[in-house]
């Protein structure tokens, strides 16, 4: 991989693992559902020009029921119940809990596509992958509540599924195309709610909870998704998804060094768990040339 590669590779694992810092920062004082409306309207303003100047937006809002689908499955429900949680458990935690993605990415794909066989490695790598999330949810089971976890649970789903309705009704979709127009459809969902409370909101917001969320939208957003499809350009769509093993570790270390969390060896223990099982459940045999080249989906995650 070529210098420009590893720097792009480098900021990525940053940028897409500090929103879990970010977004415990900015539930302080800022609700879930207004949170959601600055993070998709301030990207959307930003990634909007782009989508435009690359005459990608109209090709993205024509299969507009996936589109919609998608832009709930991978952008509102799981952000909104991603804030909600953070108000309760650790941004460590809640990072640990999201790299189990693949894992149920890996079943989904078991149920709804007869042709991806589940070998032995991918059994094993289920097993240990699931078995990190037990010591993982064990350790913790007293911190946070029930409802916590059950909506991160909800969100490892959604980010599961986000990527199948790519694949099978927007795989053809410019890739700015969609990320903008997801980021819209997003907005526009949140407004109604968030938009009457943002004059009080701005009154009482102190600097850090506001200047976390400008960040969530501007850093962890926008200028996300221009950084990964700079990486997909540079060294292919199959290494840039490698972030996605990284950035759990980056929030443990953020949450610990900044925030005080609480990291202990069994999260860990976890953490390796949870990242070999990931990786032998979702890796392929010997991919073809054309699956080998093709770009990853664009998902709005974390």
């Amino acid at each position: 991989m070529s210098r420009r590669g590893w720097l792009l590779f480098g900021a990525m694992c940053v940028v897409w693992g500090i929103p879990y810092l970010l977004i415990k920062v900015a539930v302080r004082e800022i609700g879930p559902a207004e949170l959601v409306f600055v993070r998709t309207a301030i990207g959307a303003v930003l990634l909007l020009p782009i989508a435009l100047a690359r005459k990608e937006l109209r090709a993205s809002v024509r299969p507009w029921l996936p589109l919609l689908a998608y832009t709930i499955v991978e952008i509102g429900l799981p952000w909104l119940l991603l804030s909600d949680a953070e108000r309760h458990v650790d941004s460590s935690f809640t990072g640990l809990v999201i790299a189990g993605t693949p894992l149920v990415a890996a079943v989904i794909a078991r149920l709804t596509n007869r042709a991806e066989g589940l070998t032995a490695a991918r059994v094993g790598g289920l097993l240990v992958g699931f078995a990190g999330v037990a010591v993982l949810l064990g350790f913790h089971a007293g911190g946070g509540g029930p409802v916590a976890l059950l909506e991160l649970g909800g969100v490892v789903v959604c980010y599961a599924s986000g990527p199948l309705i790519i694949e099978r009704w927007l795989s053809d979709v410019p890739r700015y195309g969609v990320a903008a127009a997801s980021l819209v459809a997003g907005a526009v969902m949140f407004a109604p709610v968030s938009v009457p409370k943002l004059p009080d909101l701005a009154r009482h917001v102190t600097a850090g909870p506001a200047l976390a969320a400008v960040a969530l939208a501007v850093i962890c957003t926008a200028l996300a998704f221009v950084l990964f499809f700079a990486l997909i350009a540079e060294v292919g769509g199959v290494r840039a998804t490698v972030i996605t093993f990284v950035n759990p570790a980056v929030a443990v270390v953020l949450g610990f060094f900044v925030l005080g969390e609480e990291v202990t060896w069994l999260t860990g223990v976890a953490f390796t768990l949870i990242l070999a099982g990931s990786i032998l459940s979702t890796r392929r045999k010997q991919p073809q040339p054309a699956a080998a080249a093709a770009e990853p989906v664009p998902t709005m995650r974390p």
